[in-house]
């Protein structure tokens, strides 16, 4: 990575407003990858700007500094980092709200920093820093930050633990290696404190007695199928418009979907009156799939936490019969 260092640093260096930018679909690493970012980027005197085409979800409300990302691209900028994501499907509501984004972006220096094993779709980046064996895009920053020894304000430290524990499930996942327990560790070391972090998401956790019962009627609705290794779930409109303020539906329920007796996969599609569907995934160790069946729907992911999103109008019922073909397909490949 010493070369793609070098670069970066020099790519950072002769820059002054900088824009980091999160997936439509941000989670825990990516938004703590882009709080780490904005610190590391103001310490080096860098006016920098975070952005995401959506709205950050409620659930990430622990870590300080979600109110700071915003849905529109500067109109002038020097350099853009997209982090956690290579997929140009992944940036598509920000470039829908933003009719110059694309072309800054495909105009102006860019810098993609990802761990998700997809190849890039985004053609047109400067530079791209993946690493398929890290467990999480904070991960990749917090080596690099070490490596050009750039500076790790307390801030910047306790985002990047944040991150890496949201993508790892609390280092629990498949991804988990010995060096994602090591940088942990020296992040402890540099004064993070696990508990506090733990205690401030497990606050954010808490929900309402009217969205516990709602939980209650989306496990009522789960559809499983090959025997229980497929579990499916959809959520409509009326629904995502009324709950997603306090909590994305979708999470509710992905857990308790792969915690069924025999599910492999869990699959929960969110259907849009514009005829968008979006999907999360996630499988269940033993069945590294997750990737590979949101590539067919042109997404990508982890090996065991993946997504993808249509704009085609596609029927949902033909959706899901694919859904459900490829993913029999893909488990029994693995048997």
């Amino acid at each position: 990575m010493i070369k793609e260092a070098k670069q970066l640093n020099e790519l950072v260096s002769t820059a002054y407003k900088i824009v980091v930018i999160q997936p439509d679909n941000p989670d825990g690493d990516s938004l703590g990858s882009s709080l780490a970012l904005e610190q590391i980027l103001m310490e080096l005197g860098k006016d920098t700007d975070l952005v995401c085409g959506v709205n950050m979800p409620g659930y990430l409300s622990y870590l300080p500094g979600r109110d700071r990302v915003n849905a529109i691209l500067p109109n002038q900028y020097d350099l853009a980092v997209i982090v956690d994501t290579s997929a140009m499907s992944l940036i598509d509501t920000l470039l829908s709200n933003n009719p110059h984004a694309y072309h800054a972006l495909s105009s102006k220096p860019l810098i993609i920093i990802d761990h998700h094993v997809s190849e890039s779709s985004i053609e047109f980046a400067t530079l791209r820093i993946n690493k398929s064996g890290a467990s999480a895009t904070a991960e990749i920053i917090y080596k690099l930050a070490k490596q050009l020894k750039w500076p790790l304000n307390t801030v910047a430290k306790n985002a990047l633990a944040a991150a890496i524990l949201s993508d790892t499930l609390g280092l629990t996942t498949d991804a988990t290696t010995a060096d994602t327990v090591y940088t942990i560790a020296e992040l402890v070391e540099g004064g993070v404190s696990l508990s506090a972090l733990e205690a401030a998401r497990r606050d954010m956790m808490r929900k309402s007695p009217e969205l516990v019962h709602y939980k209650g009627k989306l496990l009522e609705r789960i559809e499983y199928y090959d025997d229980d290794r497929v579990a499916l779930l959809v959520i409509p409109w009326p629904e995502i418009e009324k709950y997603s303020p306090s909590y994305n539906p979708s999470m509710l329920a992905l857990d308790d979907m792969r915690l069924t007796t025999n599910t492999a996969a869990a699959v929960v599609l969110k259907v849009y009156p514009t005829g968008k569907i979006t999907a999360k995934i996630r499988t269940n160790y033993g069945y590294p799939i997750a990737a590979k069946l949101a590539e067919q729907f042109g997404g990508g992911g982890h090996e065991f936490a993946s997504g993808f999103k249509l704009t085609d109008s596609r029927d949902l019922e033909t959706l899901k019969q694919e859904i459900i073909t490829r993913t029999k397909a893909l488990l029994n490949e693995t048997v």
